[in-house]
């Protein structure tokens, strides 16, 4: 498909080359200050007001890339800014100005002097070409925001902007050439019998039957048997074409994603209909990716399946115990009572039996024995042979598959774990005879009573059970892993080495503030904690939050918890005055205010990133984002008299315009905005977020979902973990199923994020932190600050043996290993700097430092680095209320923000009914827009109330801003049918009147 010339907006051409407003101060400043060289250049200009005049034009040129011959386009603080420095006493008339014809030949002088081109003129406009030609080719970029690159392009370069229809033009027929290219040299890739094979996929082979395509696209839901059985069947058809073989590596990655995400979105007929190069080529790239995310799927599956068979074998067998206490304890008591009498005296030897026979039947005695050995002899079995029986009935059934499509390659230390599942998968079904040549290494004491027997044959089962738990504790802790994999590959092979690390090393010490030399890097950090020992050992007198108690091996820390923060008589009324002031809203109309304050709607293009914008597209985009935050179906927004909200629409905008990457763009584009409110700058600064998870259940079958009972009852689940600033936007969300250990995505998370704010300190509930957590945070120069559920059991370290820290020596008797992290500190570099990079997953890579509580030998450098860290922060969180109080504010913020996603997220109790990870991702992240959406507009008014309020004559504290909050939503509608049409004065830019003003 050819992109359109005409792929801007109405509104995006009509902004072309012309003001969109005032320029702030900063912007007056940066275009049209007048330097020294700027003067000598007016100077021969008679008239004060020619030279005005000339400025205005030589400042728009800078400004917009273009000349603005329309007087009514410039304004007004341009030509006031501009007669200031001029020192003329009022602003001239620029139509005059433009009227004497004498600014055609001061156009001329600018282009001259300045030394701009003009659009045409060469070798400039070959080198556009090739560099527009090169980004079109090696990134999926929309066409609107390679026309914005190209503009700022030739902005830079000081290229004089053409009209509007040449620069799309060219934008388009570049973009088209790299299709074009990409097409082609995928379509040339398979041979005759791959490309009937992927042509077949289009086809269905019944009228009214998913074609193989569409099979193709989703993973299995089930985990068991039949859910091994589809997602093998997935892997062999995609199999069929032998994706691996291809030799796809100079290709850009971000195209391929690009034409499979079509694939993977429309409809088989609709890839059927395209050209026959175009067509193979989506193919292709389908195989391509979803090769690797089928053996994605697969892997996942394993490792779901053996968790939760796994966990319910081990409640099983406590639950089995458990059954058994209440036989052991009556036949116990009676064997209590036999021996009593058996252990008297006075009772003659001949007549013991008599007397036990004549308190105790013995039929009771004899079968409270029975009853005691069978309680004891189960036992006595080992949770291994126990596994074994629960467990191997389950493998057999799905082995066939595992052998054939787990794959797997092992770092050193996980060799032997490889060996002993490649001779499971050579010898399944074998004679117990070809068994006895197993690898044993690793083989506990425990294993092998149960997997040999007294002669030391090998029972295959119990092996096979043996393996298998070997093979899923290595493959979590990425020890196992499979080179084409995107979640179960080796983090240590992505991390940058060789001369991409020497490249990139510069810039990333440059960027990440470290010195290559340890001593010099390392001695400031040993400095910092002595300081902070130090200061918080002479301010512990006077600090009665805090003591020391006698523990059992070392002194205990005890902290006395915050008081409740008093609020002043001036905030609890202005908290309600506010909130009072507030208009009433309903949330399609909300949606649609904040659009056009921010058209962040416009952050929705199409998946084929083709295509005209449909008319009233915005409008089907809010009410889609509708549904998918308050949960419910279209029939609440449904409206056949008007086209965007026509079922058919609105089901093909969701399919086609919402997915991970278009909600991250829109999401940007409402943090940006909110960031600049006065308000929300009153709140925070953007440099302080927290991050929490929200717990949703999933009631249908999925792959993507845990369980815990803690949080999902019987059923299973998932997590959004989500990132809140100290402005109470949201920047960033993981969906994570069940509920994984929270400090080892929060990393993840703050490195993936894409907004303009950059928060260097991230505090998080306790979250299960370790020391290589608060390593990694600190090489990276962000600072980790989990609020402590029980600081007393924390460790405190130290580096210098013989510094005196008072009352805190017995507190601080553990030693750093200084010498570890200077022996590894090289490394430890490039890991920080693969991760600034984004080479490496952060997640994957902790779980492999981590290694299951086994930490590697780098693990454990920057473990002992993350101890300082954590020291200090200890020491900070003790001596500080102030710094305590800061972190429960911005933990209290994220909760207080996941309270207003849960009164949207209203629809079905609650429950998130998505079956696979991409739908789950999209209808939460939907929500965690739409919340944004509700705070900017809560935030924006509330600064409008505020200064009702104080225009009214109310004094206002700074402090008391600082504690308002913008997730009050009493007077937002989220029930009932829902109306997208806003107050006419609201379409046309103005916001809504203030409920009325009570004054007091």
């Amino acid at each position: 498909m050819a992109v359109p010339v005409n792929f801007l907006t109405a509104e995006q051409s009509a902004q072309y080359g012309r003001y969109a407003g005032e320029p702030s101060t900063s912007q007056l400043a940066q275009y049209f200050f007048l330097d020294d060289a700027d003067r000598v250049f007016l100077r021969p200009l008679r008239q004060a007001e020619t030279q005005w005049g000339c400025a205005v034009q030589l400042g728009t040129v800078r400004f917009l890339g273009t000349f603005v011959d329309d007087p009514e386009n410039i304004p007004a603080n341009i030509g006031d800014y501009l007669a200031a420095q001029l020192g003329l006493a009022a602003t001239p008339n620029l139509r005059a100005y433009v009227q004497t014809r004498v600014h055609w030949d001061h156009q001329r002088r600018i282009i001259a002097h300045y030394h701009y081109a003009s659009f045409d003129a060469q070798p400039q406009h070959w080198r556009l070409t090739r560099w527009l030609y090169t980004r079109a080719w090696t990134a999926a970029e929309r066409p609107s925001l390679l026309f914005d690159q190209t503009t700022a392009y030739l902005l830079d370069r000081k290229i004089l902007l053409p009209g509007v229809t040449t620069l799309t033009r060219l934008v388009a027929q570049v973009r088209d050439r790299a299709q074009l290219r990409l097409w082609r040299r995928l379509a040339a890739v398979p041979d005759e019998s791959q490309r009937n094979q992927l042509e077949s996929w289009v086809q269905a082979i019944d009228p009214g039957r998913p074609t193989p395509l569409d099979q193709l696209r989703h993973p299995p839901t089930r985990i068991s048997r039949t859910g091994f059985r589809q997602a093998a069947e997935r892997l062999d058809l995609l199999q069929t074409v032998d994706p691996g073989r291809w030799d796809l590596h100079l290709l850009p990655t971000a195209r391929l994603q690009a034409l499979a995400r079509f694939a993977a979105t429309a409809r088989a007929q609709t890839v059927e209909r395209l050209t026959p190069e175009r067509r193979v080529a989506t193919l292709v790239a389908f195989a391509t990716v979803f090769h690797q995310t089928a053996q994605d799927d697969f892997f996942e599956l394993f490792d779901r399946f053996l968790s939760e068979h796994w966990s319910r074998a081990t409640r099983q067998q406590a639950q089995s115990r458990l059954r058994t206490l209440r036989d052991l304890d009556a036949a116990a008591k009676i064997c209590r009572d036999a021996c009593t009498i058996l252990l008297q005296e006075d009772t003659p030897d001949a007549r013991i039996r008599d007397a036990i026979w004549a308190t105790i039947p013995k039929a009771t005695l004899q079968a409270a024995v029975a009853t005691i050995a069978q309680v004891t002899q189960s036992a006595a079995a080992s949770d291994e042979q126990q596994a074994v029986e629960t467990l191997y009935p389950l493998f057999r059934p799905v082995m066939a598959w595992w052998r054939e499509h787990l794959i797997w390659e092992a770092t050193p230390t996980s060799q032997a774990v490889l060996e002993r599942w490649n001779f499971v998968r050579a010898h399944w079904g074998e004679t117990r005879s070809r068994w006895q040549t197993a690898p044993t290494t690793g083989l506990t004491a425990a294993w092998r009573a149960v997997v040999c027997d007294e002669t030391g044959r090998i029972h295959p089962a119990a092996y096979t059970v043996w393996t298998v738990q070997a093979v899923w504790d290595a493959l979590r802790r990425h020890d196992l892993y499979n080179p084409g994999s995107v979640r179960y590959g080796d983090p240590r092979a992505q991390l940058l080495h060789g001369p991409a690390w020497d490249a990139a090393k510069p810039h990333m010490l440059r960027t990440l503030g470290w010195a290559v030399d340890p001593a010099e890097a390392l001695t400031p950090l040993a400095q910092a904690l002595d300081a902070a020992y130090r200061q918080t050992a002479a301010h512990w007198a006077d600090n009665p939050a805090v003591r020391l108690e006698s523990g059992a091996i070392r002194p205990r820390v005890v902290l006395t918890p915050l008081d409740r923060l008093e609020e002043s008589a001036a905030l609890r009324t202005l908290r309600p005055r506010v909130d009072a002031l507030l208009p009433a809203v309903a949330l399609p109309e909300l949606l649609l205010e904040v659009h056009q304050w921010t058209g962040f709607a416009d952050a929705f293009t199409h998946v084929s990133e083709g295509g005209d914008r449909i008319q009233d597209l915005a409008l089907s985009i809010c009410a889609v984002l509708l549904t998918q935050a308050c949960n419910i179906g279209w029939e609440p927004v449904v409206n056949p008299a008007v086209p965007a909200l026509a079922r058919d629409r609105l089901a093909w905008v969701a399919q086609n315009y919402i997915r991970a990457e278009t909600l991250a763009a829109a999401n940007a584009t409402l943090v940006d905005y909110h960031g600049q409110l006065p308000l929300a700058q009153s709140w925070g600064s953007g440099d302080v977020a927290s991050a929490d998870g929200m717990r949703f259940v999933v009631p249908v079958r999925t792959l993507h979902a845990g369980s815990n009972p803690k949080y999902f009852g019987m059923g299973r689940g998932v997590t959004y973990y989500n990132f809140v600033s100290d402005q109470f936007s949201g920047f960033h969300a993981l969906v994570v199923p069940g509920t994984l250990r929270d400090s080892l995505v929060v990393l993840e998370g703050l490195l993936e994020q894409t907004s303009s704010l950059h928060p260097h300190e991230i505090m998080t509930d306790t979250a299960g932190y370790s020391d290589i957590i608060f390593g990694l945070f600190g090489l990276l120069g962000y600072q980790f600050s989990p609020r402590l559920a029980d600081v007393g059991e924390a460790r405190f370290w130290r580096i210098a043996a013989d510094g005196d820290y008072g009352v805190l020596n017995d507190l601080a008797h553990a030693r750093i290993r200084w010498d570890l992290i200077q022996r590894h500190w090289e490394d430890m570099l490039r890991v920080a700097g693969s991760l600034k990079w984004g080479a490496v997953n952060a997640t994957a890579l902790i779980q492999t430092l981590h290694r299951g509580g086994r930490p590697t030998v780098l693990g454990r450098a920057i473990g002992e680095l993350g101890r300082i860290y954590k020291t200090r922060y200890l020491l900070a969180y003790l001596d500080d209320a102030g710094y305590r109080r800061r972190i429960l504010t911005q933990l209290n913020r994220g909760e207080a923000r996941h309270s207003l996603a849960r009164a949207a997220f209203y629809g079905k109790r609650g429950e998130l009914h998505q079956a696979y990870r991409e739908g789950q991702e999209d209808q939460l992240n939907a929500l965690g827009l739409v919340v944004n959406a509700m705070v900017l507009w809560n935030t924006r008014y509330m600064g409008v109330a505020v200064d009702a309020l104080r225009e009214d004559g109310v004094s206002i504290d700074q402090e008391d801003l600082g504690r308002l909050s913008p997730l009050s939503h009493d007077h937002i509608t989220m029930l009932g049918q829902y109306s997208f049409q806003v107050p006419e004065s609201v379409a046309q830019g103005r916001l809504r009147p203030l409920m009325r003003l009570t004054r007091r």
